[in-house]
């Protein structure tokens, strides 16, 4: 047994502390090949986890809804259980729970501390090799319950395909309400499964294209409430706000580069034309990256930094290409039919995101780095503006629908597209890295 003490940060800046204990078993008889084409989902029975009354529900029902709509696990219902579970940290009877085909199977409990705290803990079992997979505990204050159930959705997930989660994490979006020619407008933020929402900004002024920081808990965003375009850095925690920078023309969807001390941007100068520039945050230095008289627009970054994905117009028609971190080798990687828009880097550095325009209808897809292998995930009626969950294994994007736009995720088969439920019309995604 092993136990390790590790600070996690909440919405609201406090610390959560962790203490895990795990046993693994040489090897496990249940596991997922997320690689494979077709995943079956796996067959897993979650209990309530005992004690804290409605509590250890609430938890239990968080960890099942995350992992169900991750389309790799099939929770089983709970009136097919034979066992009740009475005791989270005794040996199931493996037999019951093998009739039932749960391959996995998840008992916890949850109780209070003398200082006031939630402490939750979960097991993990494989039912068909008898054995625990993986045990943790966790120590929280009340605001934080949806966090720990998020965060032991991600233990589990990663067991048993061996791949980092993406539960415990934030979604920056705009949340859209009022008239649709008179919408009003705001910065909000929420958990990735649509809970917990907050407002950032007042509504007073449009704001557009929010983008989070890969290592720190601040957004990148442009607001309009000066009459023309500026890009703000945003710290989501103490809402402090800083001007990056106020640019003469239109300014187009700034994102972080990798290591955070960047922004980049499309910038349109008043001969027309819209190129790429780069922004150092220390220094405020501006370079130039791209000397078009297209347009050249939708920059991001490769993970590691050393390439960036854009879109431009120079042969045409709005295409994909590819450069060096530095505006050199600007290579064109795109050939299909149609118009290619916001194209992004997988966090995996395998996969480029993007939105498709052909014949009417609007595409989220993806590609290859070098263009080849594209495959289209999701099609329909103005919809665009893909985001990476931070395991490349899902993205988020927009659809209008009903006379306003709505949030939607999918996998990377196609097959698993889910609603994200917001109260308000929602537009402009972005999902943050995992929290710390």
């Amino acid at each position: 047994m092993k136990s390790i003490l590790k600070p996690l940060l909440t919405i609201a800046a406090m610390a959560l502390g962790m203490t895990v204990a795990v046993t693994l078993p040489a090897r496990a008889l249940v596991e997922l090949n997320v690689n494979k084409g077709n995943v079956e989902p796996l067959p897993i029975a979650i209990t309530d986890f005992q004690g804290g009354d409605a509590l250890g529900a609430e938890i239990s029902g968080i960890v099942s809804a995350d992992l169900k709509r991750s389309g790799l696990f099939a929770p089983i219902d709970k009136s097919a259980f034979i066992e009740k579970i009475s005791n989270p940290d005794a040996t199931p009877r493996f037999e019951d729970w093998k009739v039932i085909n749960a391959q996995a199977l998840v008992t916890g409990s949850v109780g209070k501390e003398a200082d006031g705290r939630i402490r939750a803990q979960y097991r993990l079992w494989d039912t068909f090799a008898g054995q625990q997979m993986s045990g943790e505990q966790f120590f929280a204050n009340d605001a934080n319950t949806r966090r720990v159930a998020h965060i032991i959705a991600d233990a589990i997930y990663e067991r048993l395909t061996g791949e980092k989660g993406y539960f415990d994490t934030r979604v920056v979006f705009i949340d859209e309400s009022g008239a649709k020619n008179a919408r009003k407008k705001r910065l909000a933020i929420m958990d990735q499964d649509g809970a917990n929402v907050r407002y950032l900004s007042n509504g007073r002024s449009i704001v557009l294209t929010p983008r989070f920081s890969p290592n720190r808990q601040e957004i990148t965003y442009m607001s309009y409430e000066s009459g023309q375009p500026r890009v703000y850095l945003l710290q989501i925690e103490t809402g402090q706000r800083e001007l990056v920078g106020n640019f003469p023309g239109m300014t187009f969807a700034p994102r972080f580069s990798p290591d955070g001390q960047k922004v980049i941007m499309s910038l349109l100068r008043d001969d027309g034309n819209s190129n790429i520039f780069a922004m150092d945050l220390r220094s405020r230095s501006t370079t130039r990256l791209t000397n078009s008289t297209a347009i050249d627009t939708s920059p991001s970054y490769s993970p590691d930094g050393s390439k960036v994905v854009f879109t431009s117009d120079r042969g045409g028609r709005a295409q994909i290409y590819v450069m060096g971190a530095d505006g050199s080798g600007q290579t064109r990687i795109s050939f299909g039919d149609g118009v290619y828009s916001t194209p992004v880097w997988s966090p995996r550095g395998d996969l480029i995101a993007f939105t498709k325009q052909t014949g009417g209808e609007f595409q989220i897809g993806v590609m290859r780095t070098d263009g080849s292998g594209e495959r289209i995930l999701s099609t329909g009626f103005q919809q665009e503006g893909p985001t990476w969950a931070p395991n490349g294994r899902v993205l988020m994007f927009f659809r209008d629908s009903n006379g306003g736009p709505k949030l939607v995720s999918v996998d990377l088969t196609g097959r698993n597209e889910q609603p994200i439920p917001t109260a308000n019309f929602a537009s402009d995604p972005a999902w943050s890295p995992l929290l710390e």
